[in-house]
């Protein structure tokens, strides 16, 4: 009976571990959810998120190697719970009546701050694979975790629903963060209208020149983020089209190493979770 019992375990264990790699590999198409196209250009009026920017201003830090980690076990109740008033706040507001580009922002940091909230949520876990409500479950990214407009949403809503086919941009992937060590940098600054290019583009450049997003290894093999190869469609055709697009975003003397190379790629990603 023990060894049966034994037995089965290691199964559901072992089931568990493919369960999250097969999940951490496959990633949703984008595909347009069409209620969240509508805006109002007309309207001038900006969402705060000031809230949020005192999470970030006082718990994110840069490490010696440039890589912004979230102290999450120094988070107060106290910060906890503006943060979750922060996430109340925007719920209730239909980003619809709004402009575009107040939109955009309004997205990325609904996205970043429920993540953070789950991480809280989960405390002394190793990584977000583990955070999801489903025993079986791959991270909480399918997990209905906020209500808009009346309308329930995950965070692959957000990102693959939203984000993604309405906006048509790679620099999304460099500011949606999924607490972990080789996601891209989550932003100190909150995004606004007003601030949201400059970010993005300052994203995309920091990430691509980061070991975390491309690498030449010493034996001269390029290893990059598999966020390149998890959303290749929004960033390259083919491998050769997608060195191109790294070189044109790399300083030397990586650009130059990039622009020469015709070895194989390989990806690489880290789900470890973004704390000191």
């Amino acid at each position: 009976m023990y060894r049966t019992v034994t037995r089965v375990l290691a199964k559901i264990a072992c089931l568990s571990v493919l369960t999250w790699s097969v999940a951490a590999q496959a990633q949703p198409d984008a595909e347009l959810w069409e209620i969240w196209q509508q805006s109002d250009e007309s309207n001038e009026a900006l969402v705060n998120h000031s809230r949020w920017q005192h999470f970030l201003d006082s718990y994110v830090e840069t490490d010696a190697l440039g890589v912004n980690l979230v102290k999450y076990a120094d988070v107060t109740d106290v910060d906890h719970e503006a943060l979750r008033i922060y996430l109340e706040t925007m719920q209730a507001i239909d980003p619809r009546n709004f402009r575009k580009q107040e939109q955009y922002a309004y997205w990325i940091n609904l996205y970043n701050a429920a993540t953070i909230d789950i991480v809280l949520q989960n405390p002394g876990k190793s990584s977000i694979l583990r955070m999801g409500e489903s025993f079986f479950s791959a991270g909480p990214w399918n997990d209905e975790v906020l209500r808009v407009a009346g309308i329930d949403l995950t965070l692959n809503d957000i990102e693959h629903r939203i984000l993604r086919p309405i906006w048509r941009d790679q620099r999304v992937h460099f500011a949606v963060n999924c607490a972990s060590m080789s996601c891209p940098n989550l932003a100190k600054d909150a995004y606004t209208s007003r601030s949201i290019e400059r970010l993005l583009d300052k994203n995309e450049h920091d990430f691509i020149n980061d070991p975390r997003g491309v690498r030449l290894t010493p034996r001269g093999r390029l290893e990059i983020s598999k966020i390149f190869d998890w959303y290749r469609i929004d960033f390259a055709a083919t491998d050769a089209a997608l060195v191109d697009y790294l070189a044109s975003h790399a300083v030397e003397p990586l650009a130059t190493q990039l622009k020469s190379y015709r070895g194989k790629i390989r990806y690489e990603y880290d789900w470890s979770i973004n704390a000191p």
